[in-house]
């Protein structure tokens, strides 16, 4: 046995041979702590399977696709890429509370439900309360097993036992390893833990789903090393006080990370949003000034939104700029591309602008929206009704193409949608369809004419 004495940041997860007030690596203060870690020499052990350690030919390796194992949420499915692939490790973070460990409950539950075998692992609930979930979600297959424990050598030895189809580890921060003298959630204790489960899952044919709690700050709690392990991290999302949340995927290394999954929390569980459009647009307030609808792709889907904007004053001194869901530099790229093209100096002006629903409107695509809504509160008079906003705006104050044009418009077309004011350069791709108006602008200065009556 080798016992080695370390500083680690609790923040960043960077090692020190000294204490030191300030880490060096994320600049934070009074986060270094004396970390103890007992390591067993041995000779390593084959981590993966058989073909581990053998050099061979990329051409002599099977080149047939795996089938991913879906879970009965297609929301689910659509961000992890279509489903599992086997002996892949996910990592879902959110806040607390937020319905983490609801949507990954359903998710066995659909598994088990067919007959597979599966597991969930709680280091911070117990048999009872887990009961409590399950009876409110329906769950009552024999295939559904629970494991309570938080150590990490139990668990690898239930793992060999029970060779489950899936596990579900609830969660990560809960689990301490014997051979690290610290606490668990530390940065060196998640290390260790999350290493040796993903050693154990790869060696199977197994799949993980892990969970994960985030800081303050939004950022998944422990070592930034623990996200670059993983194959897979998904966010789920959302306010508390609102019933929709949003799956988000930030890596991917089977599939794209540009889909969202959205769901609705009701009483009995997550129920799937179909048409997140709708969803978004239902509390949508008319004649209104400040608010536009816009079409965004998020992954292969059209979504619209809508973007509302507030300018209040003139104030004394410098106007505060506060945007939800729009980049804080894209928000002051346009009110600069305002004032020099349009004459509007919103300097001594307080300026919020919110992206409803949380949704994120940061592709170019929504410039538009938000250019219009500012000039709308600017003007407080509501643009027409069924009008839909796209296009990226440029600093010279052009409008410029944006990509799937033609998806964007036909999602609005079905809502309702018959004034569509886009760039003049995708109109011409564009297929006429009855009682629909399409309206090309060329550059910022069109704008007012074709928003208002």
């Amino acid at each position: 046995m080798k016992t080695e004495t370390l500083f680690v940041c609790q923040e960043c997860g960077k090692q020190f041979p000294k204490w030191m007030g300030k880490c060096q690596g994320c600049g934070a203060w009074n986060s270094v702590v004396e970390t103890k870690i007992t390591r067993e020499i041995s000779q390593a052990k084959p981590l993966v399977d058989a073909d581990g350690g053998i050099v061979l030919p990329i051409t002599d390796i099977s080149s047939e696709p795996q089938q991913k194992l879906t879970l009965g949420l297609g929301e689910l499915n659509r961000v992890l890429g279509g489903g599992l692939v086997r002996r892949s490790v996910v990592l879902v973070a959110g806040d607390p509370g937020i319905g983490k460990s609801t949507l990954l409950m359903q998710a066995l539950a659909n598994l088990s439900a067919r007959g597979l075998k599966t597991l969930y692992v709680s280091g911070e609930e117990s048999a009872e309360q887990l009961r409590l979930r399950a009876d409110r979600l329906g769950i009552s297959s024999p295939d559904f097993l629970i494991l309570i424990e938080n150590r990490l050598e139990p668990l690898v030895d239930k793992l060999e036992q029970v060779q489950p189809a899936v596990i579900v580890i609830d969660s990560i921060q809960s689990f301490s390893c014997q051979d690290v003298e610290s606490h668990p959630g530390s940065v060196s204790q998640v290390r260790e833990v999350a290493g040796r489960v993903i050693q154990r899952i790869k060696a199977s044919s197994s799949s993980c789903l892990i969970v994960g709690h985030v800081t303050k700050e939004g950022a998944i709690a422990g070592p930034k090393m623990l996200e670059h392990m993983v194959d897979t991290v998904v966010y789920f999302e959302g306010d508390r006080g609102h019933p929709f949340r949003i799956l988000r995927a930030v890596k991917n290394r089977f599939g794209p990370i540009s889909e969202i999954g959205v769901f609705q929390m009701h009483e009995f569980g997550l129920e799937e949003v179909t048409n997140p459009s709708e969803l978004f647009l239902s509390e949508r307030p008319e004649a209104v000034s400040g608010s536009v609808v816009t079409g965004l792709m998020e992954g292969s889907r059209p979504i619209l939104t809508e973007i509302q904007a507030l300018v209040t004053g003139p104030v004394l001194g410098q106007g505060r700029r506060t945007c939800i869901g729009v980049e804080s530099p894209r928000l002051a790229l346009l009110l600069a591309v305002m004032e020099k093209r349009l004459g509007l100096n919103l300097g001594d002006h307080d300026v919020f602008v919110n992206a409803v629903g949380g949704i994120r409107a940061t592709e170019p695509a929504a410039d538009l929206a938000v250019f219009a809504s500012l000039l709308s509160s600017v003007v407080d008079r509501p643009i027409r009704a069924g009008s839909l906003v796209i296009g990226e705006v440029g600093l010279s104050g052009e409008i410029r193409r944006v990509s799937r044009c033609a998806d964007r418009i036909n999602e609005a077309v079905r809502l309702g949608f018959r004034r569509i004011l886009l760039p003049v350069s995708d109109v011409s791709g564009l297929r006429s369809q009855a009682d629909v108006s399409i309206i090309g602008l060329q550059r910022v200065t069109d704008l007012r004419d074709a928003l208002f009556d």
